[in-house]
């Protein structure tokens, strides 16, 4: 048993730290305050092969696992990039996992290498307004007349649907009524992102400014053949390849945000001075961000575990879904603990810490709600009935 990180693994760290460095707190805040996407910061990991780490190096990737993925994904949301830095290059990693596993040679060569090497960006599109992760329900359809599929309906929390070149999109190509499984009938396909049948309303959130998340109207929107990954009707069967690298590596990012949370506030603890003597020098102070500290420590372990063992071919459900669920809470807490830390100026956008509490919400919340994990672990692991 080995808890040490490779040498490469380390080289990977120092070298994605590098790149972040070169974007500092003040590009991350006018971000947040000015929204648009990072551009610059992508084509940063770009250019230098980050965004196809876990992409075969047949596609042009690096061909590494999800382990060296969560520490890349750890080390952008750490150097105070945050969310908004994480989740610019968030579905690279894991987004195209299913035509990776699914998808012809030909399909391969056109749809990956594109993401891989930073020509090409993507939307996930699986969520719809009154389904939420109840994904079985999914109501827009994909009627296929001829060679050509034609989708109308609607899809809602897309991420980057304002910049995506390209759409992975699980529609209905068979009626709910008509299926035997409600598992069945769902059809995944990755397809231009046409703007003239596809309206993509921004929504306005909480954090994460520079990263739109969007509802999408689909209207007579039509998709070639060619561009249907698999077979039709297993598509709620390919999604699954994705779902726990998807759970990994926004655990990663959790910790990776907690700690940078932590770090500012013990910086601030240190130099910030009442009745004559530093705040850090206080249990009220010290203990909370200690305890902090231990939570991510130990998510982190959890999410190392979770890594391993799908990079090692083993079943990794619970683990994934643990580590997203210690992350999410852990991550929670330091970034609380962080602007409590700071007392009033926690709440200034000028000391960053309210930034990555509002950002911290979203690996809390996706892309499974703590909830849902616990009902998961309480069925799967502990063995009681199914209770939604």
């Amino acid at each position: 048993m080995d808890f040490g990180l490779t040498s490469e693994q380390e080289a990977i760290r120092e070298a994605v730290g590098q790149i972040c460095a070169r974007f500092d707190d003040a590009y991350w805040l006018k971000r947040d305050r000015e929204g648009g996407f990072p551009q610059d910061f992508y084509d940063a990991l770009a250019k230098e092969g980050w965004l196809g780490i876990c992409t075969s190096e047949a596609q042009g990737g690096a061909g590494l696992g999800i382990t060296e993925a969560a520490i890349m994904m750890r080390t952008i949301a750490e150097s105070g990039a945050g969310m908004s830095g994480a989740s610019a290059v968030h579905i690279n990693i894991f987004g195209l996992k299913p035509v990776d596993i699914y998808g012809t040679e030909e399909q391969k060569n056109r749809m990956i290498r594109p993401m891989a090497e930073g020509r090409e960006k993507a939307c996930f599109a699986v969520t719809e307004p009154n389904t939420g992760l109840n994904t079985t329900q999914l109501k827009l359809r994909a009627e296929k007349r001829g060679s050509v599929y034609h989708v109308s309906g609607q899809k809602v929390w897309i991420s980057t649907a304002q910049v995506a070149d390209r759409i992975l999109l699980l529609a209905r190509t068979t009626p709910l009524e008509e299926v035997k499984k409600a598992t069945h009938g769902l059809s995944l396909f990755y397809t231009k992102f046409d703007r003239e049948r596809i309206r993509a309303r921004e929504i306005e959130k909480m954090g994460r400014k520079c990263v739109d998340s969007n509802e999408l109207f689909f209207d007579d929107f039509q998709i070639p053949e060619e561009d249907l990954i698999g077979e039709e009707g297993r598509g709620f069967e390919y999604i699954l390849q994705g779902m726990n690298p998807e759970r990994i590596l926004i655990a990663a990012e959790a910790v990776g945000l907690g700690m940078a949370a932590l770090r500012k506030a013990s910086q601030y603890a240190r130099e910030r001075v009442v009745f004559n003597r530093p705040i850090g020098q206080n249990q009220g102070i010290q203990h909370p961000l200690a305890k902090s500290w231990c939570e991510l420590e130990a998510a982190w372990l959890m999410v190392m575990r979770a890594a391993w063992l799908y990079d090692n071919g083993k079943p990794c459900g619970e683990a994934a879904n643990a580590a997203k669920y210690l992350a999410g809470e852990a991550g929670f807490e330091a970034c609380q603990t962080a602007v409590m830390t700071h007392g009033g100026f926690g709440y200034a956008k000028e000391y960053h810490v309210e930034r990555y509490l509002r950002e911290v919400m979203v690996p809390r919340i996706a892309p499974i709600s703590p909830q849902l994990v616990l009902s998961f672990i309480a069925e799967r692991v502990l063995g009681m009935p199914k209770s939604y």
